[in-house]
């Protein structure tokens, strides 16, 4: 069943094409990543996906379709008197809810070993690391009991260790909960490793497929050039 199909989606802006003519479908529970260069139009995507900037074309989602959405990065002042429990009493006041929010990515679990106990929720929003702020995030998205995410970057900003971290939950809450996940990356072991299809955007769909037989040298050429490189992790 199809929880999402997007036909001939234009964007743009002064005059500017930002996407132009994009199709494509996602069926639910599926994985797809989405991936291009930088002013490619995958954020603007996401943009338009949300219903949160005027676009041609036609984008259907399923009926009773939650979505979640985790932005790429968001800058925090380290002095700003926030803590994480006021943070998520924005979207939830039930303290239940949040707690189980907060489990799910892996805090308030009391270790011997590890400190992601209760002190979490009373740390300082500014104060939390790349990968700790991306899991906070991820529970506030939660809290709506999405059956869709919406990952813009999951990982920008954080350390090797932490990106593992963030794209394990996302596999986790999956293959748990049976979401339906869109995500963006500049990450091919992570396409790879993660996604059933993948769509390859510059402005205008390059691609369209399983990674494996999607991204090939013509599409990668048609993104990033003839010198294109991809961000991996080494061992």
């Amino acid at each position: 069943m199809k929880i999402l199909t997007v036909s001939g989606l234009t964007v743009e802006f002064n005059n500017h094409v930002i996407l132009d003519d994009v199709s494509f479908e996602v069926e639910r529970g599926d994985t797809l990543a989405i991936i291009g260069p930088n002013g490619a139009g995958k954020t603007v995507l996401f943009r338009a996906l949300l219903g949160l900037i005027p676009y041609q074309g036609k984008i259907t989602w399923d009926k009773d379709v939650r979505i979640g959405y985790v932005p790429q990065k968001l800058s925090i002042p380290k002095d700003i008197p926030l803590t994480v429990d006021e943070f998520l009493h924005f979207k939830e006041k039930n303290d239940d809810k949040i707690r189980e929010a907060m489990e799910s990515v892996g805090f308030l679990k009391k270790s011997k070993h590890l400190h992601n106990d209760f002190r979490v929720l009373n740390t300082k929003m500014g104060a939390l690391s790349g990968g700790e702020l991306q899991r906070v995030l991820i529970a506030y998205a939660h809290l709506d009991a999405p059956n869709v995410l919406l990952f813009d970057e999951p990982t920008a900003g954080v350390d090797v260790s932490g990106e593992e971290t963030v794209y394990s939950l996302i596999n986790k809450h999956k293959t748990r909960e049976d979401l339906t996940i869109i995500f963006i990356s500049h990450e091919l072991q992570v396409v790879n490793q993660f996604a059933a299809n993948v769509l390859c955007l510059n402005k205008e769909k390059v691609c369209f497929g399983p990674p494996n037989i999607a991204i090939d040298k013509e599409s990668l050429a048609k993104m990033y050039g003839e010198d294109f490189h991809l961000y991996k992790h080494h061992e």
